[in-house]
């Protein structure tokens, strides 16, 4: 009982630190866009996480761990805690709930704030130009359907599971889930007014408060000690630690490689790149934090800070506006770091005590005596499957949307802002509608 108790504590301090994340996010978007749109910014976070974990409660949860199934599609009913409240430590044979890691009420709210955070990346991607009630719908849909179907093919033990897939905090499955459904709704929606001359050359539209957009990003970076180090499951001393090592030297490599090259190319100290560098490291690690070396965790995270500025270019070339660079962050570095598994990665095994295991199934005392190797290929196919499924989903949702009830405002709520005409408030007293 007490290690039950001490694994529950840190896995409730990393539910929380997930939470906290929110808050980044928010911040991050608000900071890196214009001050007339703020309280829809804020409006569309706030509606997320609330919405999110009723969702999860009511059919995300079940639908994500359904238990015995098929390997594709499996759910064990509505609601959480069903009949005489579900013994929160033992399974229905007597046995430990995830093997003594944490109880299912923490297993619950711990998976179900990662699952709100599909639908906040793509609210910064479709920022200051999409109507808040589709974009509620789409949330809705995504976050409840489509987020834990795609989830259970891997960490509910499905297909991809079987095929020996490895994604161990979401590079793919929270962050590319959420990545290819912004990269097609910001192709269905179209640029902001301004982002593109008559000659389609991409001009800057500067956030307002760059030192909001820093705040959030170091209060991100400070909640993936809960991402990464909660997906431990348990509080087991060695892959807490090498988690948490591997997350931050990812993190600080992604944010100097990316202010590097930005200065090479543009000629100029680019915050914002340094900033998304950060979390193009971030993003690419949480794949394999636990089965990455620390060197090798740097290499992950430089190649994430270079993929990130390379990217950001790209998307301006073909012509799409991503108003905070959700699709290079989280899209472009949760590929790279899911396949990167496959290239710098091992396993480590473990038997129900929490022993290290080698090869041959001996117990062994130290991590790196039970290293073997992870496999390429199995994380490309899961890249391209999560691939096809999310964008087939993400664009029958959206464009089932824009021809019910369209997804754009119209050209004067874009430019006057959508804090006045969607939500009758400004975010700062002093702030006037006619300011542009």
């Amino acid at each position: 009982m007490e290690l039950l108790t001490t694994n529950n504590v840190w896995m409730m301090i990393c539910t929380a630190l997930v939470f906290f994340m929110h808050l980044g996010f928010a911040f991050l978007e608000i900071g890196l866009t214009r001050q007339k749109n703020t309280i829809n910014i804020l409006f569309k976070n706030i509606f997320i996480i609330t919405i999110g974990l009723l969702l999860y409660a009511f059919v995300g949860f079940n639908l994500m761990y359904p238990g015995e199934f098929n390997g594709y599609f499996g759910f064990s009913g509505f609601g959480i805690g069903l009949g005489d409240m579900q013994n929160a430590y033992t399974n229905a044979d007597g046995t430990l709930y995830a093997d003594g890691g944490y109880t299912y009420w923490t297993d619950f709210l711990f998976q179900g704030m990662f699952a709100a955070t599909a639908a906040t990346i793509v609210s910064g991607a479709v920022a200051e130009r999409m109507k808040i009630l589709p974009f509620m719908i789409f949330t809705i849909i995504y976050v409840g359907l489509v987020y834990p179907i795609a989830g259970s093919w891997k960490w509910g033990g499905g297909f991809l599971h079987q095929l020996g897939f490895y994604d161990f905090a979401g590079s793919t499955l929270v962050h590319s889930v959420g990545g290819w459904a912004a990269l097609v709704a910001v192709w269905l929606l179209g640029a902001r007014i301004g982002k593109f001359s008559s000659t389609g050359k991409p001009l800057v539209i500067f956030g307002h408060n760059i030192p909001i957009a820093t705040a959030g990003v170091l209060i991100l970076w400070l909640g993936w000690f809960g991402f990464n180090g909660g997906s431990v499951l348990s509080a087991n001393p060695e892959l807490t630690s090498i988690t948490l090592v591997t997350t931050c030297l990812a993190a600080a490599a992604g944010g100097v490689a990316a202010a590097i090259l930005s200065t090479i190319l543009y000629k100029n100290l680019d915050l914002t790149m340094f900033l998304n560098g950060i979390l193009g490291g971030l993003v690419g690690i949480t794949a394999g934090a636990d089965v990455i070396s620390p060197m090798n965790a740097i290499i992950v995270g430089l190649i994430a800070g270079l993929l990130i500025v390379l990217a950001v270019s790209l998307i301006d070339k073909i012509k799409l506006d991503d108003p905070v660079g959700a699709i290079a962050v989280h899209l472009v570095c949760g590929i790279w770091g899911t396949l990167a598994v496959g290239i710098f990665g091992f396993s480590a095994v473990t038997n129900d005590a929490g022993e290290y295991l080698n090869s041959t199934g001996a117990v062994v005392s130290k991590l790196s005596d039970a290293a073997n190797s992870l496999s390429f290929m199995p994380q490309l196919i899961g890249v391209i499957v999560y691939a096809i499924f999310c964008i087939v989903t993400s664009f029958l949702i959206l464009f089932t949307l824009k021809q019910l009830m369209g997804l754009r405002v119209s050209e004067k709520e874009e430019l006057e802002g959508l804090d006045g005409h969607e939500h009758g408030m400004n975010a700062y007293a002093d702030f006037r509608i006619d300011e542009h």
